[in-house]
């Protein structure tokens, strides 16, 4: 899949876009996408790329300004997900506890938040204990942003995850959701199946 790859566009209010996608050798960049829907412009893990323009370029070539985008979705607080925040200066940020808009912060927990008709956010430790993971309803069916799995293989054991046994709950979660398509962490879009680990 490469950068271009988009969901739910065939007329569809809501738009998915992967502007970047991640790895994690040689160097490390996560995944980086873009949806819209009505008023909704949202960035989700803006995070490190190999410049700038890994998130700008793209960004420019689908007609959108950084400060087009209202809203951006911080999975969990790694660098790899959070260090190119800044480049959204008129944009809401979200995460596992609250939103924060200027000098506001506006405290309510994850799950169940819709940033619109067709775009919420779910609380999936694993990861993290504070990974959130974004839904998008499109045309294509459900879409879904995850760092509950860095690729399509996994990893079966994430090193970061502090319990297993949470890992494995949050992605059964996801999968229950029957999702067409999950956007991991640090890979390409690919389509969950039997043999996605859990």
């Amino acid at each position: 899949m490469s950068n271009a790859e988009s969901f739910g566009v065939q007329g569809d209010t809501c738009r998915v876009d992967i502007l970047t996608v991640g790895y994690v050798e040689p160097g490390v960049a996560g995944t980086v996408v873009l949806v819209r829907e009505d008023d909704l412009i949202a960035v989700v893990d803006p995070g490190m790329v190999s410049g700038r323009d890994k998130i700008l370029g793209p960004l420019e070539s689908l007609g959108v300004k950084v400060t087009d985008v209202t809203d951006v979705v911080l999975s969990h607080h790694h660098p790899d997900h959070t260090v190119n925040v800044a480049l959204f200066p008129e944009a809401r940020v979200h995460d596992f506890q609250a939103a924060y808009k200027a000098d506001d912060w506006y405290s309510r927990e994850a799950e169940g938040v819709r940033l619109s008709n067709s775009v919420y956010l779910i609380e999936t430790p694993g990861h993290t204990p504070q990974d959130i993971s974004v839904g998008f309803e499109t045309s294509d069916g459900l879409v879904v942003y995850s760092h509950l799995w860095w690729d399509s293989d996994g990893p079966a054991e994430d090193p970061y995850s502090l319990d297993r046994s949470v890992l494995a709950a949050s992605r059964r979660r996801i999968l229950d959701l029957h999702p067409s398509w999950i956007i991991p962490g640090h890979g390409s879009a690919f389509v969950p199946n039997e043999s996605t680990p859990i």
